[in-house]
């Protein structure tokens, strides 16, 4: 009989692989690092958040800003901020677009100082005054501004959470959101280190990157509702196991749909921006960019294992973890090595001349060949008379003669 030793899994994967749909990444079980990462992810964000803050544009903050042009050589943040110092207006953000392009904001000031900073900058860039934007926004408008964004993203939050709780249940609407929340720690962080400015098409992005994430985590989900129908069909399956195949199987297409969004979306932040000088994009870009990424990561590696430990907790889920357990400690151990077992085939005799024929092959057991050295035992003599024949069994080692049999049967 042989014992045949069930293939293992490869370690490594294969381009092939992953366009077959043959993986098989341990998602769920692993989950504690996803856990880790995220986390740390979330802390440093917190703290430049709490730290830096973010650097808001005169849309939320209100005041005056000026932009320009250098007619020639190259535009200096030190030089600017000394003629804004020397106009009593130390606190003015300068930023520099580009080599000659500089955008100067500050607080709110009348049209009077708002002539004679222009009057400045533009002798500073040896330019016309009247080649001087100027854009005033009052605070009353930027307080307007933000509250209108924090509304849009409530009213998000809203309707996602009614639509998946009936598209799907209320266990994957928390998770998508609980993603969605991460998605958006993260890339508020982001902001808060580089100090980009935050302008109303950040927020634009913000509520894009949103329908982003929540896009890639409903394939996700919508293959873990197909195969949670199977459940429970294969032994020692669990929801964690389940939901760990539908991730493997929508692996690929996460991946293809993460990639198609992102890529023009780096062009134009990094193309489009430090290539072409296309600035005006740049925050636009920036907070898409880190949001594509961000909820690509988030829609496999948060909310599907946060869906896995809400439904672990059902007890259905937690009876079919048991039997499980149960079913793995009954599994017998596989076999190291394919074993060949010799199978013993019993000797038929019919007649007393074929065990005088061959004595050595039903007395002398087959030994190995390691312990061939070692003497045979004498074979038996085959018995003279009818009545000192044993009375064994057929295929016996000395069986009965054939008038005996025929005794019996009569």
């Amino acid at each position: 009989m042989t014992a045949v030793t069930e293939a293992p899994k490869r370690e490594h994967h294969t381009i092939a692989d992953f366009y077959h749909e043959r993986t098989h990444f341990n998602f769920i079980d692993r989950s504690w690092r996803w856990v880790l990462l995220s986390g740390t992810l979330i802390l440093i964000s917190v703290l430049a958040f709490a730290v830096r803050g973010l650097n808001l544009g005169i849309d939320f903050e209100g005041g005056t800003q000026w932009q320009f042009t250098v007619s020639s050589g190259s535009a200096s943040v030190n030089d600017v901020r000394d003629v804004m110092s020397k106009l009593g207006l130390k606190d003015a953000k300068v930023l520099i677009l580009g080599d000659d392009s500089v955008r100067v904001q500050s607080k709110d000031l009348s049209s009077v100082e708002q002539e004679r900073v222009s009057a400045a900058l533009a002798k500073y860039g040896n330019i016309d005054i009247q080649e001087v934007l100027v854009k005033s926004v009052g605070p009353t408008w930027g307080d307007k501004v933000s509250s209108k964004a924090l509304q849009a993203l409530i009213v998000f939050f809203v309707v996602i959470a009614l639509y998946l709780t009936v598209r799907f249940e209320w266990r994957m609407a928390l998770a998508a959101i609980i993603a969605v929340i991460h998605d958006i720690i993260i890339t508020v962080g982001v902001y808060a280190i580089t100090q980009f400015e935050v302008t109303p098409a950040t927020v634009v992005a913000f509520l894009t990157i949103l329908g982003y994430s929540l896009y890639d985590t409903v394939v996700v989900f919508d293959k873990v509702r197909d195969n949670q129908a199977r459940i429970g069909t294969e032994r020692g399956d669990t929801y964690s196991a389940m939901v760990n195949r539908s991730l493997n199987q929508v692996l690929m297409r996460s991946i293809n749909t993460s990639l198609v969004a992102v890529l023009p979306v780096a062009s134009l932040l990094f193309v489009g921006t430090y290539l072409l000088g296309g600035l005006v994009l740049r925050d636009f870009a920036l907070a898409l960019f880190v949001g594509l990424t961000v909820g690509a990561y988030s829609s496999i590696f948060v909310a599907t294992p946060v869906l896995a430990w809400l439904k672990e907790r059902e007890p259905r889920y937690r009876a079919l973890r048991a039997r499980a357990e149960v079913d793995l400690a009954r599994r017998p151990a596989p076999a190291v090595a394919s074993v060949e077992t010799p199978v013993e085939t019993p000797v038929v005799i019919d007649d007393i001349s074929d065990v005088e024929d061959m004595p050595d092959a039903l007395d002398v057991e087959e030994v190995p060949a390691a312990a061939t050295s070692a003497p045979a035992p004498a074979p038996r003599s085959s018995p003279t008379t009818p009545s000192a024949a044993p009375t064994s069994s057929r295929g016996s080692v000395t069986p009965r003669p054939r008038q005996q049999r025929g005794k019996k049967r009569r």
